[in-house]
């Protein structure tokens, strides 16, 4: 017998600073608190799993909110940011060799303090995200969870027809193999070509690594994507709160 999800159900924990849910909605930017109310009505928005009524009230920093099936966060003291992390710039807030750092970036254009998810090695460039949730970081650094990442790099040519090929099947490398999950050249200019890897390693300085095992030495890398999160055409030195459907879409590609 098909179970009704209208019947009554336990009920879940009332936190502190719980307050009426299309508040919180409207608070999060999803729409006006009618507009919210109607989503509710609707039966688009759960909390914790459950389909939210009209009256429910939840926790930002507790509850955990999907509208459409896509994971809201609520939580205002979170905060998540795109940067296009220029060449030269050590990823690190307090660089104890006095080198050009993030912190001098950011500034005080971000009132909570931040962190770094993953690395760039500071001849590297391109797109780096920011943010305090811890817990997201953890899961988009973790290995297990293989988060795509994608480099636009500058190389030595000339690019042989299979080497595509030869890195999607995977390449040892001193410390274990690695392998691709998609490559492609963008263009060539003399003796130098462009190329596009995407792969879901985080190993340090690891595009450079296998492209050098290849023959093609990097003398220019961008990374222009992490996950759903593109670089776009965000400028050098410059940082962007991403949507609520970027951090959807991060959610998402952890499995939350």
């Amino acid at each position: 017998m098909r179970r009704d999800d209208r019947a009554p159900k336990p009920d879940a924990p009332v936190y502190e600073g719980a307050e009426r849910l299309q508040k919180v909605l409207a608070a999060a930017g999803v729409g006006s608190r009618r507009a919210c109310e109607d989503l509710i009505f609707r039966r688009r928005v759960t909390v914790n799993g459950r389909v939210a009524q009209l009256g429910d009230k939840a926790d930002p920093a507790h509850d955990v909110i999907h509208v459409d099936g896509e994971r809201l966060q609520a939580d205002v003291r979170l905060v998540y940011v795109a940067m296009n992390k220029p060449r030269g710039v050590v990823t690190t807030m307090a660089d104890e060799k006095g080198r050009s750092e993030l912190a001098d970036f950011i500034g005080a254009r971000l009132e909570q303090r931040v962190y770094h998810v993953g690395r760039l090695d500071a001849d590297s460039e391109g797109l780096l995200l920011l943010t305090n949730d811890g817990t997201l970081a953890h899961k988009l650094m973790h290995p297990s969870y293989e988060v795509l990442k994608t480099y636009l790099a500058e190389v030595a040519g000339p690019i042989p027809r299979n080497l595509g090929k030869r890195l999607a099947a995977g390449i040892e490398l001193e410390d274990g193999p690695v392998k691709v999950d998609s490559f492609k050249v963008v263009g060539t200019l003399g003796k130098t070509a462009q190329v596009e890897l995407t792969l879901h390693e985080g190993r340090k300085h690891i595009v450079r690594r296998l492209m050098a095992e290849m023959g093609h030495p990097v003398s220019r890398l961008i990374r222009t994507s992490i996950g759903p999160i593109k670089l776009g055409d965000l400028r050098t030195g410059r940082l962007r709160r991403l949507t609520n459907a970027e951090v959807a879409a991060l959610f998402k590609a952890v499995g939350d």
